[in-house]
């Protein structure tokens, strides 16, 4: 028989702003996480606090912007008007409330629903604002969104402003961290699309004098381009675009000043508009993927009253430059039709070498053609899912909707049958699946795509992750490579870096690979049982059990038990993020590493080698050896 549960008034709840945001923080920030994603929430609280800062800087106040993070503490400060200092504490902690909601002081803000520092305030085990007004300046102070401490008005001698600190709450963000590469990455973003704004980061300054232009040429330095970059700029529009000797494509999107990481509207109005273009300048029907492939660019607008497709503001919706209904479309494709063209005109050389790129694209694509029909039909033949795929139950059922749960899949690369049996017994079948590789990967450094198809195993991989026509269909969020933390686990993982980086950097790009940091020891007594995961958890581990402890070491993954597996691959699991940060480039990066400079990355490997030895063994223990 049914349980039969009440439902009355007392049933009803009215939760206040704070109760309401902590407990549904997926509304307001999207994804929680640890850090290790750029997309994990504690970057979302930051780039909610930034973007008050650079409205101010829109609206033509201050022209610097000062941030901190240390020990997990976050201080941002602008040098703008400063909040009125009647309405500071309802600025920060009263729902529907702040300046956005009047067009005229925020006509093409960032942030609009007036939801942004109240859930930064909320999440934070401590909050704290300033703000600074014309001799005048006011404090509070905040816990978890309840205000701790009001100051009294007071007079100060310092620049108009708002100061806002805070610390993400542990119990919201568990072991959360800020990684470096990613806070970077979003405060050059924010410099590129304020051209002139000087951003100080952790003693760093951060400022761009030609916006989009000075983003591609960051990002593509010392890589090889077919031809100087396009820089088309407008009233609140900006785009630029070049083709490189990379696969795939490489967009990226703004829409007043903020990273729409998913795209959008303007971004799919944006590729339209170049591939209608191309063909009308060339008068040829080019397919839109040999127009595509290789392709480098970026496009930001400024439009009225944006609408996302959430509150973390990554995917624009809007259809509309302004409340007045004039289409997004036309107005990116008007724009782009005639600059682009004007452009190729006035620069011949660069429309030739953009038509023998295509060109290539077409001829390249049609060669793997019949390549890509077999390999697809051996692949077919080899009963990939029974035999070198265990899928998770989200992809083997029809009953989820592909937007639900998906950014929680998860996909295990492992070498070998034993490694890939723990996992396989110890994972959440529902979410977690596993591909097993068999022997070493191919080293696939300055080879052809068609390299993909004609190996098996890379092949199988492919199609595994579903990635054959873009990474739009990939199948997992997080792609993880799980080998074992020895040499041979080293150079395959090493090997499929370079076959991703290769042929998928997008997968990268995107923040969907990840290495599995595994336990390298365990050290336990009869009552309590520590996984260390480097030299310094294992001596603090030791000096825990006050010395008298038994030490094992994990020399493969298939050597944890499928019960302790589970403990290091579920909530616990730590997992550190494949980066490419602003100073990295792909074609460097595998040259230095897979290329032939033999010597260099010896004398780099060796350099490196005694710097961690000298970290796990005392110097002095070194010399003594060396002597004896």
């Amino acid at each position: 028989m049914a349980q039969v549960h009440s439902y009355t008034e007392e049933n009803i709840r009215s939760l206040d702003w704070k109760e309401h945001i902590r407990l549904r923080p997926g509304m307001y920030i999207g994804k929680l996480g640890d850090g290790s994603s750029i997309e994990d929430g504690i970057y979302i609280l930051l780039k909610e606090t930034i973007d008050n800062c650079i409205d101010e800087y829109v609206m033509g106040y201050g022209r610097e912007v000062d941030i901190d993070i240390t020990d997990g503490i976050v201080t941002v400060r602008d040098y703008g008007r400063g909040i009125p200092l009647g309405k500071v504490i309802e600025c920060v902690s009263q729902i529907n409330t702040g300046g956005k909601y009047d067009s005229k002081a925020f006509k093409k803000s960032v942030g609009l629903n007036g939801v942004g520092t109240k859930a930064v305030n909320a999440l934070s085990s401590y909050f704290k604002v300033q703000a600074i007004r014309e001799g005048k300046t006011k404090i509070a102070e905040f816990e978890r969104g309840k205000l701790l401490k009001e100051h009294n008005l007071k007079n100060t001698d310092e620049v108009n402003g708002t100061i806002i600190s805070f610390k993400p709450d542990e119990k919201v963000f568990p072991r959360y961290r800020f990684v470096q590469e990613f806070v970077e990455s979003r405060i050059w973003n924010y410099a590129y699309l304020n051209a002139g704004l000087r951003i100080h980061y952790n003693g760093k300054t951060y400022v761009s004098k030609n916006g989009l232009k000075d983003m591609l040429e960051r990002r593509t330095d010392g890589e090889t381009l077919n031809y100087p970059i396009i820089h088309l700029k407008g009233e609140d529009i900006e785009c630029v675009l070049t083709h490189g000797a990379q696969y795939g494509e490489q967009y990226y999107s703004f829409v007043n000043g903020q990273y729409t990481s998913q795209g959008g509207t303007h971004l799919n109005f944006y590729r339209e508009a170049i591939v209608k273009t191309i063909r009308d300048f060339y008068k040829k029907d080019f397919d839109s993927k040999d127009i595509h492939t290789s392709a480098i660019g970026a496009i930001s607008v400024r439009i009225e009253e944006p609408v996302f497709e959430s509150q973390t503001k990554t995917k624009l919706g809007s259809a509309t430059v302004a409340p007045e209904g004039a289409s997004l479309r036309s107005f990116i494709a008007d724009f782009v039709c005639k600059e682009l063209d004007l452009y190729l005109h006035q620069n011949p050389d660069t429309a030739k070498e953009l038509l023998a790129k295509i060109l290539q694209s077409e001829r390249e694509r049609k060669e793997i053609a019949g390549i890509k029909k077999l390999a697809n039909q051996r692949a077919k033949k080899a009963n990939l899912h029974n035999k070198k795929l265990r899928d998770c139950k989200y992809h083997l059922t029809d009953t989820k909707t592909k937007a639900e749960l998906i950014e929680n899949t998860m996909l295990f690369i492992t070498e070998g049958d034993s490694a890939s049996g723990s996992i396989t017994k110890s994972r959440n079948p529902e979410l977690q699946a596993v591909f097993s590789l068999r022997g070493k990967p191919l080293n696939c450094f300055g080879l052809t795509k068609k390299v993909v198809y004609e190996n098996e195993e890379l092949n199988l991989l492919q199609h595994a992750l579903d990635i054959e026509d873009g990474i739009e269909s990939l199948r997992y969020n997080k792609v993880i490579i799980a080998t074992d933390a020895d040499v041979d686990g080293m150079h395959i993982r090493l090997l499929l870096l370079t076959f991703f980086l290769q042929f998928f950097p997008e997968i990268v790009r995107n923040g969907h690979l990840f290495i599995l940091e595994t336990p390298l020891f365990r050290v336990r007594d009869k009552k309590q049982t520590f996984y260390c995961y480097s030299e310094k958890e294992k001596q603090e581990a030791i000096n825990a059990l006050r010395g008298k402890a038994e030490i094992t070491r994990f020399k493969g993954l298939g050597e944890i038990s499928p019960d302790e597996f589970a403990g290091f691959i579920g909530e616990s699991i730590r997992l550190e993020p494949v980066v490419i940060n602003e100073d990295s480039h792909i074609e460097k990066i595998l040259e230095y590493y897979m290329g032939k400079n033999t010597g260099e990355r010896q004398d780099f490997i060796i350099e490196n080698l005694r710097t961690d030895l000298d970290q796990i063994i005392p110097e002095e223990t070194l010399i003594s050896e060396e002597i004896s």
